[in-house]
């Protein structure tokens, strides 16, 4: 069985570190990923949403992902928040990818 996977989406790059770095100092847990997701056409101004995704035991999971939640918050604000007590292996896949970097629009292969 997978440990815990905590999923915190905000809006922006500088909320997405501050919030990592608020879940990293709360509680044991390991950022696996920070991923972004902005529209495929250039011309629409959306801002730039992230997600910051967090694994450990369910406890500092959860403690983590409200620590990154209040730290987003206070900057740009919170979309979404969630923890995956006993993610699958699939779950688990989908969780590490990461999209950070990645500035085509398309196909984004799996990170080794």
């Amino acid at each position: 069985m997978n440990e815990a996977i905590g999923i915190v989406e905000m809006f922006g790059f500088v909320t997405a570190i501050t919030a990592a770095d608020a879940a990293a100092k709360a509680a044991d847990v390991k950022i696996i990923a920070i991923d972004s997701n902005k529209p495929a056409d250039p011309t629409v101004d959306v801002p730039l949403i992230m997600a910051v995704k967090i694994q450990g035991s369910v406890s500092a999971v959860k403690a983590a992902v409200d620590a990154a939640a209040e730290a987003a918050e206070s900057v740009s604000g919170v979309i979404n928040k969630h923890v995956i007590s006993g993610p699958t292996d699939d779950a688990q896949k989908m969780a590490e990818r990461k999209s950070v970097g990645r500035d085509r629009v398309g196909h984004i292969p799996m990170n080794g």
